[in-house]
């Protein structure tokens, strides 16, 4: 005796159907703004990255009528461009928040309280990783290495860098996103939303007066081994472990370089949020 699919439980579904188009004008915008990028390239498949950074921009995500648009526009297979699509982290594939908050849970993040962090703004808003809070201006995730070991633990907003991050600033941080006060990145240029962040990262230009000069370079603590590297000489410094009761470093400069000899709070710090694992690990 035999039994049917649906006997067993198992769903054969129907097959998905096409994506809708986008709206005639909006598609004529995308086309150019698509036909711009294309003609920076000597093939037309290099576009790619950049072309899903501009269907993102329209739609804040990658949607599946965004990865036909670009199929039609460098005559690739949806396929082609769904593999890429979903490759890279940058590409979300679904409706996602105005403002994207990374919180950097990798080695040196983490031991320096990138968990504790992270797990303060999961309380703090009310969501998990890759979720986006009611109000739709805040998903939270955590995410890898930003190359920015020496400001550690790390705070991202729509790719721009919050250094130097303690769970109550990061709690502040997100309720200015979500109330519209002002934020300044530690380093970059100014606060945009993540759709005009995806514009700019499709290669269109930062129109906002004065955004491009703001953008700045790297921190001080990571242009360190610059100076070193062009015999460039610095005054000696002594650091005392934190809590050991020894004088701050009492050297002429007043500008500390990084978390990690700035007399500031930290996890290794605040007591309600000791550094090092929270859970063993499996749990």
């Amino acid at each position: 005796m035999t039994t049917s699919s649906s006997e067993q439980g198992v769903s054969l579904g129907m097959p998905q159907l096409p994506a809708p188009a986008y709206p005639d004008d909006v598609r004529a915008r995308l086309e150019a703004d698509g036909r711009e990028i294309i003609a920076r390239y000597p093939d037309s498949r290099s576009a790619l990255l950049p072309l899903l950074h501009l269907v993102q921009a329209e739609e804040g995500h990658v949607t599946r009528t965004g990865q036909q648009f670009c199929a039609d526009l460098l005559e690739l297979t949806t396929a082609e461009v769904a593999a890429v699509a979903t490759f890279y982290t940058m590409y979300r594939r679904r409706p996602s928040g105005d403002y994207q908050v990374g919180v950097c849970t990798n080695t040196l993040c983490a031991v320096m309280g990138g968990d504790a962090i992270f797990e303060s703004l999961q309380e703090h808003l009310g969501i998990g990783n890759g979720e986006t809070t009611d109000d739709g201006k805040v998903t939270l995730e955590h995410i890898e290495c930003n190359a920015a070991c020496d400001f550690a633990p790390v705070v991202m907003v729509n790719w721009e860098f919050f250094d130097n991050q303690t769970p109550a600033s990061a709690r502040r941080l997100v309720d200015d996103l979500r109330t519209g006060a002002p934020v300044e990145p530690t380093r970059g240029a100014p606060m945009c939303t993540f759709k005009e962040t995806a514009r700019i990262l499709a290669g269109f230009p930062d129109e906002r007066p004065g955004a491009v000069g703001a953008s700045g370079g790297a921190g001080p603590a990571s242009l360190v081994g610059l100076r070193l590297a062009r015999g460039e000489t610095a005054p000696a410094r002594v650091v005392h472990p934190r809590g050991s009761g020894a004088p701050q470093d009492q050297s002429p400069t007043t500008e500390h370089l990084s978390s990690h000899d700035a007399p500031q709070d930290t996890s290794a710090s605040d007591p309600a949020h000791p550094a090092g694992p929270v859970a063993e690990e499996g749990e």
